[in-house]
């Protein structure tokens, strides 16, 4: 029986938790991750009624895309939902997860799934981070190359786009002298020492840095081995906010906004003007993404997608490109079908339940 802490760490290699957004707090809110995982709850939001669902369905762990605990709490006494959910899961031995900003912007996360459901080809991320990568460079000798590079390479290092073992090898000669207290690999002590070395560059996501030093010095043969990283300002093209891909073909706007109402269960779909125009590039940003309507325009998006919009932001784009605001929780409803697919893949035998709850807080008349 898998424990919570191994499911936590299934999620986390899918959407690291580094990949969150500053004002996040997504990953494991309540409970012990030694405890073992009789069934697990996916929500987009936890509610009173969803741990009652957890509680009858004997599942002792919810994960959940939005967090419960988003701000900081300085007193738990069930004045109001959070607090009552708190006190509830704590009281019936519920842990709760939650996997936010990280899995939208995780490649393959909440946006892909969106982009998935409307058919859409050719996808990539809208918004790349920024200032999330660093250059590796580390002086090798020369037999030992190829083990420091496989270590790198294991750890996580040298992924550019959809290229992987990325590298840049330069040979050149190192120097050295060796003083009383070393035991040097090559050359004497006391005696300069000329070595054939390869420069073996590479680049990295930040967040593994000390993964990617710790797997470098257990297979590095020096005893201190020399090695630079640098910050780079680099975009980062599979990790980001929204998405923009393409339609099979042309579609009638009017056509691909009944589209999305149907596929989304929208209620009310907000949009600017249509005209006669045809829809062939398609941005999307589930959740509250109005502000990057913007990144879709200068991408030439001919329609911007997005659960949340701002009304003067429509008058933006009332010509150049259409933007539908189809509401929260129906851009991101889906997001239960990644959590399962994600866990079954790795746990085929963990026994996974999507809520029966509705969580939206949003009616209709």
């Amino acid at each position: 029986m898998a424990k919570i802490k191994e499911i936590a760490a299934a999620l986390e290699i899918f959407a690291p938790l580094p990949l969150q957004e500053g004002y996040d707090n997504a990953g494991l809110q309540i409970g012990v991750t030694e405890a073992e995982v009789t069934g697990v709850l996916l929500c987009l939001d936890v509610t009173e009624e969803v741990v009652d669902e957890a509680i009858a369905s004997e599942c002792n762990l919810i994960v959940s895309h939005h967090p419960l605990i988003f701000h900081g709490l300085k007193k738990i006494t069930g004045r109001n939902y959070v607090e009552r959910c708190i006190l509830k899961a704590l009281g019936n031995n519920i842990a709760i997860y939650s996997a936010h900003t990280n899995l939208d912007n995780a490649p393959g996360g909440v946006n892909f799934k969106i982009a998935e459901k409307l058919g859409l080809k050719n996808v990539r991320i809208l918004a790349p981070k920024e200032n999330s990568l660093l250059k590796l460079a580390v002086y090798v000798p020369v037999e030992h190359a190829d083990a420091v590079r496989s270590a790198l390479f294991e750890a996580g290092c040298g992924s550019i786009g959809d290229y992987d073992s990325c590298s840049y090898n330069i040979t050149g000669e190192g120097t050295f002298r060796a003083g009383d207290n070393c035991s040097p690999y090559c050359g004497e002590i006391g005696r300069l020492h000329t070595e054939k070395e390869i420069r073996i560059e590479t680049v990295l996501p930040a967040y593994i840095k000390s993964r990617a030093i710790k797997a470098m010095l257990a297979v590095h043969p020096y005893e201190e081995p020399a090695y630079d990283i640098y910050p780079l300002q680099n975009e980062w093209p599979t990790a980001g906010t929204g998405i923009i891909g393409e339609t099979e073909s042309p579609i009638d706007a009017k056509e691909f906004l009944l589209k999305i109402k149907d596929t989304f269960k929208v209620e009310r779909l907000m949009h600017t003007v249509t005209g006669d125009k045809k829809i062939s590039k398609v941005a999307l940003c589930g959740g509250s993404g109005s502000s990057f309507a913007g990144n879709a325009a200068a991408a030439g998006a001919d329609i911007y997608i997005t659960g949340e919009g701002h009304y003067h932001d429509m008058f933006n784009y009332d010509s150049s490109m259409i933007m539908a605001v189809i509401g929260h929780y129906e851009s991101e409803q889906y997001t239960t079908e990644l959590l399962s697919e994600i866990l079954s893949e790795r746990f085929p035998e963990l026994r996974l339940k999507i809520t029966e709850k509705r969580t939206n807080p949003v009616y209709y008349l």
